[in-house]
């Protein structure tokens, strides 16, 4: 199943995502077998802002139990986070769901 995780980082927390960010790709790397899309959020100057993430997970538990792993989660980078399971219906230029 598809899950949407979107998180919104606090404000003024550029230094701290900066300074977890090693973790934070270390972990996405031990972890990309279940990524169909992850990447920073930007604002209007192209900053970072928050995080998105489109996983491939069996159930919400184990989006929750990813996020909360997430070494940007552990440094209380962020100021909400929001999980949706979804379905996909385009991807790669295709229909693959009615």
């Amino acid at each position: 199943m598809h899950f949407t995780i979107q998180c919104v980082d606090k404000p003024d927390s550029l230094e701290l995502r900066l300074a977890t960010r090693p973790a934070h790709l270390e972990y996405l790397r031990a972890n990309q077998e279940k990524f169909v899309v992850v990447g920073p959020v930007l604002d209007d100057e192209g900053k970072p802002r928050g995080s998105l993430y489109v996983l491939d997970l069996p159930d919400r538990a184990a989006a929750e139990a990813f996020i909360a792993a997430d070494p940007y989660a552990k440094a209380g980078l962020f100021e909400s986070v929001v999980v949706r399971p979804m379905r996909i219906v385009f991807k790669d230029g295709a229909q693959i769901a009615g």
